[in-house]
């Protein structure tokens, strides 16, 4: 029986949340012991994890790194909430339009030395999101492996400070091959250690789950449906498919109804957004879902307008309830769908996703086409577990 460590941020609904639900629950537990640490016990996910992953107890010191410098403050972490001060500044003096990202560099490197190590040790730990250092300095264990979802071509970071923490590991794991030729070309010396596992997709949970509710409201909606489920943040581009909806209502497609599902810290300016051009009819911000899949089967169209994907968990889900897809073309987007087969590739513009949308609002023969390409296609993948087992 190998003891395994499994490291993430919290259960918030989420792309990589999500892959983390469908990686447990296709997990072998006849042959592995699971230990899952969530720096935060928050989450809609919390309660869709598997009895048979064992959630250990909250730690005070790492459950401030989903806490507010004041709050920090508050609950009498003072050296911690030092350093996440001393972050905020470091990162305050690079110009950068990415500057989150610097700044969860810095917040990790000053705060580890207050940080506890985990007492237990394991044959492997994994450090499921990004940044790395928990299971880098903090965790004993014969294997270590560090997950990849974003595409590395778009971030900016400090090298040299995060080099040193992926030297720690003993393989990286990258969702797509687009995402690990991406890291390869920003961290070449790590080119040995890096191995592709895709998400993995459960197309019978996804399907249940999308007749949970029965038939959903939506589907009463007599306009074109479009659908989208993403964080409400500058990388998912919903503020582009805001002014490709406003670019298509100026050319007179007036038929055409946009919803989202999920949230983020961009909401307030997207509402005001939809507002400047005059959308609050056609344009929807739905908030969090547990279950979006009810949403996303009332769809006569889902759109993916990100910036930059790791790879779009959305994207696959969407294609297993048989939905014709639009997707930008960010840098992993051909290891998303098979452009024009289970999928449309669009110009990475709100232009390209105007023009994306109307091609495929204007021909509903190509829209079956998908939707049967789509419900010709096996999506289940649980077999890329086995790429995972020869690592541990």
């Amino acid at each position: 029986m190998k003891r395994i460590l499994i490291a993430s941020f919290d259960m918030e609904v989420g792309g990589v949340e999500r892959s983390l639900i469908s990686l447990l629950n296709n997990f072998d537990y006849e042959h592995h012991e699971i230990d899952l640490m969530l720096y935060r016990h928050t989450g809609d996910f919390l309660n869709l994890i598997p009895p048979q992953t064992n959630v250990l107890e909250e730690s005070k010191a790492y459950k401030t790194f989903r806490m507010s410098i004041r709050e920090i403050v508050q609950s009498g972490n003072i050296r911690i909430g030092f350093a996440r001060l001393l972050a905020k500044y470091r990162a305050s003096l690079i110009q950068s339009p990415e500057i989150g990202y610097r700044q969860m560099q810095f917040m990790w490197k000053y705060t580890m030395p207050f940080l506890p190590k985990h007492t237990k040790t394991y044959d492997v730990a994994i450090s499921y999101l990004w940044p790395h250092y928990f299971v880098a300095e903090k965790v004993r264990a014969t294997t270590k492996i560090a997950w990849i979802h974003t595409d590395f071509s778009t971030v900016d970071i400090d090298v040299k400070m995060d080099l040193r923490i992926w030297k720690a590991y003993d393989s990286i794991i990258a969702v797509s091959e687009e995402c690990k030729n991406a890291f390869i070309r920003k961290f070449p010396s790590l080119e040995a250690k890096v191995e592709v596992v895709e998400n993995i997709t459960s197309p019978d949970i996804v399907t249940a789950l999308s007749e949970a509710e029965g038939e959903h409201a939506m589907a009463k909606e007599k306009r074109f449906k479009i659908v989208t489920v993403a964080r409400l943040s500058h990388a998912k581009g919903i503020d582009r498919a805001i002014k490709a909806l406003a670019l298509l209502k100026k050319q007179g497609y007036e038929n055409i109804a946009w919803f989202v599902v999920g949230y983020g810290g961009d909401e307030a300016e997207l509402q005001d957004l939809i507002v400047e051009n005059n959308l609050e009819e056609s344009f929807f911000l739905l908030g969090k879902r547990t279950n979006p899949y009810p949403i996303m089967k009332a769809a006569d169209l889902y759109v993916q307008p990100s910036r930059y994907e790791g790879k779009a968990v959305t994207v696959g889900e969407a294609q297993i309830l048989a939905k014709p897809v639009l997707i930008t073309n960010y840098p992993t987007a051909q290891s998303q769908v098979r452009d024009r087969l289970d999928g449309v590739i669009c110009e990475q513009s709100i232009e390209g996703i105007a023009q994306g949308i109307a091609d495929l609002y204007n021909d509903p023969q190509w829209r079956t086409e998908l939707i049967r390409n789509c419900e010709q296609t096996d999506y289940q993948n649980s077999h890329e577990l086995e790429k995972l087992y020869k690592l541990i």
